[in-house]
C-alpha cells in the first residue's frame, strides 16, 4: 500500500475570479481568498487547487498566460501570494497551482518576439507554417469562430497554430529551449513552497510538426480529433524528461487534465514505474451530454467501474462531478428543483467523497449552488459560449435554441460568484461583479447554512471527516453492486477487515435495491436524511453509508 498525502486528501477547487473580492472592483482576488482561509479550514479539506492567477489579458479567463512568474493585477501582487501561502501553511492546507503549458497568450514576450521575423531567436517557440507552402493542413480549434486552429499573420506571411483561441498560440515543445524555459517556471513556483500542479490541456503538448493531413475517418468527429491531439509522438518522452529534471527534485503531486482517452492510455501517465505524473483526471465521467439522463444511469455506473478496474492494481484516479469547465453539479447530475436541491446535493457529494480516488470538489457545491441560466448572450463572459453564438449567427442558426441549451450546458453556470451571505451581491463584492450573481443567493448562501446542522454545508463537513476517519474510503477496493438497478448506485469499499457499503438513489422517486448483503445489523455511518428509514427502499436522492458488521 503506497500511502501518499494526495491519495488521502480532499481537494477543493477555487476559481479566484469568483470566490471573494476584497477591494470592490468586482473581481475575486488573493486577499479575498486570504479572508476566507478559516472557512476553508472549517471544511476539513486538505488542499486547494487554484485556477490561473498569472499575468494575462484574460481572453480565456487566465488560461492565456502572458507572464508565468507574475501575478495578474486583478488578483493582487506577489506579496499577496506569499501571504496566501503563509496562511495556508499555518492551517495545514496545501496549494496546487494550475499550469498552462500547452499554449501561452499571444501577448507573451516569447510570442511577441516570435512573430517579428522568421529568423527571430524565439521563432521556434511556437508552430509557424509559411504561406508559400500553401494553406496548412486543417486542425480543429475549440474557441475559434470558424473552428480553424491556424491563424494567418501578415507580419511574416505565415500561419501560427492555436488549438484554443487565436490569442492562445500553442507552444512548441519540440524545441528543447521551450521545455527548459517551462521547467524553470515550475521551479520558480515549487521553490515558493507550493505542493502540486494541475496541468491544463497537458495531453496536447506533443505535436508532429510536419502536420500531416488528419485521417479522413476522424474529420468532423470532435471526440476523435481530441484523441488524435492527445497521442502526440513525444508526449510521454517529454513528461518523463520533466519528471527527471523537475518533479523528482521536489515533494510534489501532479495531475493532468484529461490525460488518456481510456483507462489503459491514462495508466501510461501515472504508472509509478514510468516516472511521469501522480494521478489521472479523466473527463469521461463529466462529458456525458447536458444531463445524466441523456447518458443513461446504468451506463454511468459501468463507466466508473471500467475506470476503476483499470486502476485497481496500480496508478491513482481523481473523482469529481464539477469544475470551472462544467455546469453546476446538482444541475447536471441531479435535480436542482427547490424540493430536491438540498438532498440531491448531499447525495452527489457523498458519491464524490466515498468513491475510490482523490475527490476534487468545486467551490459552491458545498452550498448546493445551481445553474444561473442566463437568458441573454450579453450576460455571458465566456469565450466558448460567445464564439459559438457568433458562429451560429454567421450561419443563420437558431440562436434562441442555442441560448436555451446553454442554460443547462454552459460552463459559465459554475463561474457565478460565490454566495457568502444575504447582503448585496451575496457578500462577494461591494462593487459590480464581473459576472452576475445568481438571484437565489438570498436563500442559498454560506451564512444561512453555517448554523443549520442539517444544511448542505454541514453535511459536506461530515462527509470529509468520515473519509478522514475511515481509511477504507481511501484505500479500500471498489466493487459495484446491484449493477443493473436503474435508480440506485450501490458499491462496496473493502480494506483489510472492514467493509463499507454506499447506497445512492440517483432518482426523485423511492427506489428498491438488492446489494447482496444483510444490512440489518449494519451501522449507519452517514445518512443525508435527518430521519431514519426503516424500509428496504431508499427515499428520493437518499444516500446511505453503512459499515457492515456481519457479512
Amino acid at each position: 500500500m503506497d500511502k501518499k498525502w494526495w491519495k488521502e486528501a480532499v481537494i477543493y477547487q477555487i476559481y479566484p475570479r469568483s470566490f471573494k473580492d476584497s477591494n470592490g472592483d468586482g473581481i475575486g482576488d488573493l486577499k479575498g481568498i486570504i479572508s476566507k482561509l478559516d472557512y476553508l479550514k472549517s471544511l476539513g479539506i486538505d488542499a486547494i487547487w487554484i485556477n490561473p492567477i498569472y499575468e494575462s489579458p484574460n481572453d480565456d479567463n487566465g488560461y492565456d498566460v502572458s507572464d508565468y512568474c507574475s501575478i495578474l493585477a486583478d488578483f493582487g501582487t506577489m506579496e499577496d501570494f506569499d501571504l496566501l501561502m503563509k496562511g495556508l501553511q499555518e492551517r495545514g492546507i496545501k496549494l496546487i497551482m494550475d499550469l498552462v503549458f500547452n499554449h501561452s497568450s499571444d501577448e507573451h514576450f516569447w510570442f511577441q518576439e516570435s512573430r517579428k521575423s522568421r529568423d527571430n531567436p524565439y521563432r521556434d517557440y511556437y508552430y509557424w507554417w509559411p504561406a508559400e507552402k500553401g494553406i496548412p493542413p486543417y486542425r480543429w480549434s475549440w474557441f475559434d469562430v470558424n473552428s480553424n486552429a491556424w491563424k494567418y499573420d501578415d507580419t511574416t506571411d505565415a500561419y501560427y497554430l492555436h488549438y484554443f483561441s487565436q490569442k492562445q498560440p500553442d507552444l512548441n515543445w519540440n524545441n528543447p529551449k521551450v521545455r527548459q524555459e517551462l521547467y524553470q517556471v515550475m521551479r520558480f513556483w515549487l521553490d515558493k513552497g507550493i505542493d502540486g500542479f494541475r496541468m491544463d490541456a497537458f495531453q496536447f503538448i506533443s505535436k508532429d510538426d510536419s502536420f500531416p493531413e488528419l485521417p479522413s475517418e476522424i474529420l468532423g468527429n470532435i471526440p476523435e480529433i481530441m484523441k488524435f491531439y492527445g497521442r502526440g509522438p513525444h508526449l510521454h518522452e517529454y513528461i518523463q524528461e520533466m519528471n527527471r529534471e523537475v518533479l523528482s527534485q521536489y515533494e510534489v503531486m501532479t495531475v493532468s487534465e484529461g490525460a488518456g482517452a481510456s483507462p489503459e492510455e491514462a495508466m501510461l501517465f501515472v504508472d509509478p514505474d514510468r516516472n511521469e505524473l501522480s494521478m489521472a483526471y479523466h473527463l469521461e465521467g463529466v462529458e456525458i451530454g447536458k444531463h445524466l439522463d441523456e447518458y443513461g444511469f446504468v451506463n454511468y455506473k459501468k463507466l466508473y467501474s471500467r475506470w476503476d478496474e483499470g486502476f485497481k492494481e496500480k496508478g491513482w484516479l481523481s473523482i469529481f462531478l464539477a469544475n470551472h469547465d462544467q455546469p453546476r453539479m446538482v444541475s447536471k447530475f441531479g435535480n436542482d428543483a427547490p424540493e430536491f436541491r438540498e438532498i440531491c446535493s448531499k447525495m452527489l457529494s457523498t458519491f464524490v467523497v466515498t468513491m475510490r480516488g482523490t475527490p476534487y470538489y468545486y467551490q459552491g457545491d458545498e452550498l448546493g449552488m445551481v445553474n444561473i441560466r442566463f437568458d441573454n448572450i450579453d450576460d455571458y463572459n465566456d469565450i466558448d459560449t460567445k464564439n459559438k453564438y457568433i458562429a451560429l449567427q454567421n450561419e443563420n442558426g437558431d440562436l434562441r435554441a442555442f441560448l436555451e441549451e446553454q442554460k443547462q450546458a454552459s460552463r459559465e453556470n459554475s463561474r457565478t460568484p460565490m454566495q457568502w451571505d444575504r447582503s448585496k451581491n451575496a457578500g462577494f463584492s461591494n462593487g459590480t461583479p464581473w459576472l452576475k450573481v445568481n438571484p437565489n443567493y438570498q436563500t442559498i448562501n454560506a451564512e444561512v447554512q453555517e448554523n443549520d446542522s442539517d444544511s448542505v454545508l454541514n453535511y459536506f463537513r461530515k462527509l470529509v471527516q468520515l473519509r478522514k476517519q475511515e481509511s477504507t474510503l481511501v484505500y479500500g477496493t471498489y466493487t459495484l453492486l446491484d449493477e443493473n438497478n436503474p435508480k440506485v448506485y450501490a458499491y462496496l469499499r473493502t480494506f483489510e477487515d472492514k467493509k463499507i457499503i454506499v447506497l445512492l438513489n440517483f432518482s426523485s422517486e423511492k427506489a428498491a435495491y438488492n446489494c447482496g448483503y444483510n444490512l440489518e445489523k449494519s451501522t449507519i455511518l452517514l445518512n443525508n436524511y435527518s430521519t431514519k428509514n426503516s424500509t428496504s427502499e431508499l427515499r428520493p436522492f437518499e444516500a446511505l453509508v453503512l459499515a457492515l458488521n456481519e457479512y
